[in-house]
């Protein structure tokens, strides 16, 4: 099995796809398949263990991640890596729509909303090493904190941008051996810090750097 990949545990179907799921993405994010490779349903049942039913339907999961694409009559292939231009596009996207959030989030964010953003902070922990899984626990985390603060800034469209660009796993499976884990998530606590005390201007500024720190971390080295 290709390193990185966990076996599907046994068990009811819906969770036979997850676990094909989590084991056909954590291929995909160390690069165990290979960006623009084509994926074999057939081959990736016989390594996993499973029929090719639950590789079609994790497949699919992918797809709408945008980790995957189908081809007509040709099956399924990884999507490439993002390019310099591509990445600057994203990076430029979100310091539109993210520091605005995070600025909205301190002026209107209640106790429970407080309360939600410091227990996520409270739980989250830098990666370990430079593996899918173990960046697994710290890219849920990213993605949870993020659209938590467009939630408490009250915006359904930036949270759904947020969902719909998929951003931190593309720049994962990219960037993940920089080591980004640690410095991302002080940047984090310095966000809830803004927030948790209601200043907005601080509150856009820490998103703001925090962006651009991110950005300027993923440039060549």
């Amino acid at each position: 099995m290709t390193p990185g990949a966990r076996a599907p545990r046994p068990g009811s179907r819906p969770v036979l796809v997850d676990d094909v799921h989590e084991a056909i993405k954590a291929m995909i994010m160390d690069h165990g398949i290979a960006p623009g490779a084509r994926v074999s349903i057939d081959g990736l049942a016989r390594e996993l263990g499973v029929s090719p039913t639950p590789v079609r339907e994790a497949l699919a999961r992918l797809e709408s991640a945008q980790l995957v694409v189908s081809e007509p009559m040709r099956g399924y292939r990884t999507t490439p890596l993002l390019t310099p231009d591509q990445l600057a596009d994203l990076y430029r996207f979100r310091l539109l729509i993210e520091p605005w959030a995070a600025g909205r989030a301190a002026e209107r964010a209640d106790d429970a909303g407080r309360a939600r953003l410091a227990a996520e902070i409270a739980a989250a922990d830098a990666p370990e090493a430079d593996t899918y899984a173990a960046y697994r626990a710290f890219s849920a985390h990213d993605a949870r904190f993020h659209l938590l603060v467009a939630e408490l800034a009250g915006s359904d469209q930036v949270r759904e941008a947020f969902e719909r660009t998929n951003w931190h796993l593309h720049i994962y499976r990219q960037y993940y051996d920089r080591g980004i884990g640690p410095q991302a998530l002080a940047e984090h606590r310095r966000i809830t810090d803004a927030v948790q005390a209601g200043d907005p201007t601080r509150a856009t500024a820490a998103m703001r750097a925090h962006l651009e720190s991110s950005h300027a971390r993923l440039q060549p080295t």
